[in-house]
């Protein structure tokens, strides 16, 4: 998978703005779209991974328009508040949506009926690299250390978070404890609105894991209140180690790939070119 550099990524979104504007004009027949401000649903708290990328993404559409971008932050129901009004605002083109992967997997949960179908997607807009935090005074330095020592801490004594209840880094850690050969519930997942509140959390002492993305944590890590093991190798965490550095190579963790959509509409496709999706 090809690692996607800053400038890359803001490349990426232009491209992608380009072509989901292209769409929705094609898909309204709409000259002059937009006429008024636009609305940008992200289903997940202020201060996370999502929500920044929907705010880099409403920067660019806000130029590239002429239009104001409002970012609203629909939050609750481990995701289901603001993927749901996504799915359900007027297909019209003034309400757009940053959807991410638990859409994917919260009908399984009987949380909601919506699926991917529910949407019309436009583009992918990033992808970000996993990792594993602890609290900065945390005796364990290494992947390998915070291992060894959940396995030999009898279930629950420690606590995990990231997300809501079986989003994308709940079964990232339930993956890398299977991995272990431990169950899902030794570590007991602490449902948060995003990585933004569970890291806070961590940095209480509420919780002793945070599985999220690094970009997410970066905040307090370089505040100093927080410390990241990554799946990939990013400079811009210098001093966080690799996991298979540290001697664990762990594939369960998944990356949330953020990508903007418009509630569904028959017959509405964006045409995002080939080009702007970078894997």
């Amino acid at each position: 998978m090809t690692r996607i550099t800053r400038r890359q990524f803001a490349a990426t979104t232009s491209a992608a703005v380009a072509g989901a504007r292209l769409g929705l004009k094609t898909a309204f027949a709409q000259e002059n779209y937009p006429t008024r401000p636009i609305q940008l649903i992200c289903p997940w708290g202020a201060g996370g991974g999502t929500d920044a990328t929907a705010r880099i993404v409403a920067a660019l559409l806000e130029r590239d328009f002429g239009q104001p971008v409002s970012v609203v932050n629909r939050i609750g129901g481990s995701g289901v508040v603001g993927h749901s009004a996504i799915a359900t605002a007027a297909p019209d083109g003034y309400t757009l949506g940053i959807i991410t992967v638990e859409i994917a997997m919260m009908h399984w949960q009987g949380l909601t009926d919506l699926t991917p179908r529910s949407y019309t997607p436009l583009a992918l807009m990033n992808e970000d690299p996993p990792g594993i935090q602890v609290k900065s005074d945390s005796p364990y330095k290494t992947v390998k250390e915070l291992a060894e020592a959940i396995k030999a801490a009898p279930a629950g004594k420690f606590k995990g978070s990231g997300t809501g209840q079986g989003g994308i880094w709940h079964l990232a850690l339930i993956g890398w404890l299977t991995a272990m050969g431990l169950k899902a519930g030794h570590v007991p997942w602490v449902p948060s609105n995003g990585a933004a509140p569970a890291m806070q959390d961590l940095a209480a002492g509420g919780i002793d894991i945070v599985t999220c993305s690094v970009p997410e944590a970066r905040a307090l890590i370089e505040a100093g209140k927080a410390a990241a093991s990554r799946s990939w190798r990013r400079r811009a965490i210098r001093n966080s180690p690799t996991c298979r550095r540290c001697g664990r190579r762990w594939a369960s963790i998944t990356i949330p790939a953020p990508g903007a959509a418009l509630p569904a509409r028959k017959g509405c496709r964006s045409r995002l070119p080939r080009s702007s999706r970078q894997r």
